[in-house]
């Protein structure tokens, strides 16, 4: 999975981030760590040595059954993590 997946039961949005060893992987964790923390919004995460599994759900004004702006917003701030690590 190579883009955001969006699901219907629950509704979410879901994508699979592939890395090419395990320090990758950590440093995207540690990004996301340190994004989830400034906007205090937590994903669903499962992780293994070079992969990481991302799960957001649904909050806000529109409640639980329904993916505002926001969430989206959420997803592409997730994508920019990448965008960072790659400069590095």
């Amino acid at each position: 999975m190579d883009k955001w997946q969006e699901r219907k039961r629950p509704i979410r949005l879901e994508r699979r981030f592939e890395f090419k060893d395990y320090d990758s992987t950590r440093d995207f964790l540690e990004s996301l760590q340190n994004l989830s923390e400034r906007l205090q919004r937590f994903p669903d995460i499962s992780f293994g040595k070079t992969y990481v599994n991302i799960t957001v759900l649904p909050v806000g004004d529109l409640g639980e059954d329904q993916l505002a702006d926001s969430d989206f917003g959420f997803t592409n701030q997730i994508d920019q993590l990448l965008l960072g690590l790659e400069d590095d």
